[in-house]
């Protein structure tokens, strides 16, 4: 778990050496252990290590191997690196290393580009071959690391993170009105390739990208989620499903233990951490750190889960690390949760990742989290709705848009407003894609592909690395949801939803965790913002920036101001954070 970047030129020019070290100096919460740059002509690579596989110098990147004239930088990690490594040794390949970076350089010498579909892991990473002069980037399936792009001045450059390629002071930062659309309605999820900086893009997940010397770009994307259902599937009993859940869990567990560091978890007291919970401890691991986190509550609402993390950190005797974030320290910690976000993020939890990952940074450097169930195995409310929906994307978007383009038309002012309504199409055309027949697959694929991608695990990946610390997600192993998109989706809305993997969870875990009311990361002064908070967000939406910036319309914002508690989104998000998030994150950047 690394922090990586790039230069790729194409008029001529050497790789700008001092230009990279500004990117790695920008990264280095990501890789605090150490950093390197390599430069050969027109391309430059560097890097920031976070030290969890081979933990010696020789695995230290960028990484080059002169025998197969390659050099890489990656960030992520290759669960089944070990059998990889025994495959290659076995077509003679030798190696000087023991981690998994090593293995990619020789996977990739093997098989080419294919090597991507052989990976079970989370990747990106960036393969420069000597002798062509070719650049080959990657992004593992789910896009669970980030890679951050931007074309300027003869130049394509790439980074783990966007403040970083900000930084190079090269790329165009001026706002994207269609990303600002997507902000505004698509509940802050802003899909690949677009980001809020017209000048910055992302790499598409399940995306290999080969760039030529004379810059011409190739884009593969070598995996698709595919819902289609053979007759077997559909005659399936819940009770086999349930087994294959199970079974296939418990090994995107195991794969994700890897590691010649302790491995923990992150556990909020729903079904979805504790069964992780669970399995490791039927894996035997002993001494197992835990950690939850809770805040004050707000307007009545509770700000924590202890009740159930208690359970089960009692239940298998874990090393429990409880901590209790007074408002005063979430205002604190505000300003740097957003200097942390590589884009602006809506979602309340973000601060309590930023303040749980800096805890548990403090004792162990790898842990798994459960983020990816609800959209792999349909726990959301807005799926039961699509059952059996006749028009699926005006049930989607009821349900999950913060607004129609009409209303968004008064809160924006009109030289940012755009008539077509880009969201909407988006999902249209994503609905429309062959591979998921049933509205709640289409759903499913959507929000496990895209929404995902930009928000939960965007989220973790952005909070944990800004403290060095690397978040595995077993829910997200491919063959895992390869399996739960073939089952039907009555198995999954059952029980409330997620019936399936409540099912499976039975087999494991104390039923009490399993039989209550979904749970949410409880952030309850952002959602109900008032004294301070309120003070903060009005002087950062009143701000001399702010007014020259002139996203929003002035009477919106004053009736805002005026009473925050009444506008509350479909999914229970405050629009007043909403807007003030994102101009706070303008403002941390510089922009």
């Amino acid at each position: 778990m690394c922090g990586i970047c790039g230069e790729r030129r194409f008029d001529g020019r050497s790789a700008d050496i001092a230009m990279l070290e500004r990117m790695t100096g920008v990264m280095t919460p990501r890789g605090p252990d150490s950093g390197g740059v390599v430069a050969r002509g027109p391309v430059g690579f560097g890097h920031r290590r976070l030290k969890i596989i081979d933990l010696t110098n020789k695995a230290e990147q960028p990484m080059v191997d002169a025998d197969l004239g390659l050099t890489i930088a990656f960030n992520g990690c290759i669960y089944n690196y070990l059998e990889l490594r025994e495959e290659l040794a076995g077509l003679g390949y030798r190696f000087f290393s023991h981690g998994d970076t090593e293995v990619i350089l020789k996977a990739y010498h093997a098989w080419g580009i294919d090597c991507v579909k052989r990976f079970n892991g989370m990747f990106a990473f960036a393969i420069h071959e000597r002798d062509s002069g070719r650049v080959v980037l990657a992004r593992d399936r789910f896009g669970i690391k980030p890679l951050y792009l931007a074309e300027a001045d003869g130049a394509l450059m790439f980074a783990s993170s966007l403040p970083a390629l900000v930084a190079t002071g090269k790329v165009d930062v001026t706002i994207d009105r269609v990303a600002l659309q997507h902000y505004m309605t698509f509940h802050a999820v802003v899909p690949a390739p677009r980001t809020m900086l017209s000048g910055v893009r992302k790499l598409p997940p399940a995306t290999v990208r080969v760039i030529e010397p004379d810059g011409t770009q190739k884009d593969t994307q070598f995996w698709r989620l595919d819902f289609t259902r053979t007759p077997a599937d559909v005659a399936r009993s819940a009770e086999e499903w349930r087994d294959m859940v199970l079974a296939s869990l418990r090994q995107a567990v195991r794969r994700r233990m890897v590691a010649d560091v302790p491995v923990g978890v992150l556990l909020s007291g729903g079904v979805d951490s504790s069964v992780i919970v669970g399995l490791l401890a039927e894996e035997g691991q002993k001494g197992l750190m835990t950690f939850s986190i809770g805040f004050e509550e707000a307007n009545g609402e509770k700000g924590d889960e202890f009740v159930y993390s208690d359970l089960i950190a009692r239940h298998y005797d874990t090393d429990h690390h409880k901590i209790f974030i007074p408002s005063t320290r979430m205002l604190e910690a505000l300003p740097a949760t957003i200097e942390a976000m590589s884009e602006p993020m809506v979602s309340y939890d973000n601060v309590g990742f930023f303040l749980l990952s800096q805890e548990v940074a403090k004792h162990i450097k790898v842990v798994q989290s459960g983020q990816g169930a609800d959209e792999i195995f349909g726990g959301y409310h807005w799926y039961p709705p699509l059952a059996s929906s006749n028009a699926p994307v005006d049930d989607y978007a009821r349900h999950f848009f913060d607004r129609d383009n009409g209303r968004l038309g008064t809160h924006l002012n009109p030289e940012w407003h755009l008539t077509r309504d880009e969201a909407r199409a988006f999902v249209e055309e994503h609905f429309a894609m062959p591979g998921a027949d049933d509205p709640v697959d289409k759903a499913l694929r959507l929000d496990s592909t895209v929404m995902l991608v930009d928000d939960p695990v965007k989220r973790v990946d952005n909070m944990t690395m800004a403290w060095g610390l690397e978040a595995r997600v077993p829910f997200l192993d491919y063959e895992l949801a390869e399996l739960a998109a073939r089952i039907p989706s009555e198995h999954k809305l059952s029980q409330g939803g997620k019936g399936v993997l409540k099912e499976a969870a039975r087999q494991v875990i104390p039923h009490e965790v399993i039989d209550r009311k979904k749970g949410y990361f409880p952030v309850p002064a952002l959602k109900y913002i008032e004294g301070s908070t309120l003070e903060m967000v009005e002087s950062a939406l009143t701000s001399q920036k702010a007014r020259e910036r002139g996203l929003f319309d002035q009477r919106y914002l004053e009736r805002l101001f005026a009473d925050p508690k009444s506008a509350i989104t479909p999914l229970r998000g405050s629009e007043l954070w909403q807007v003030a998030l994102l101009e706070m994150w303008l403002q941390t950047h510089g922009l």
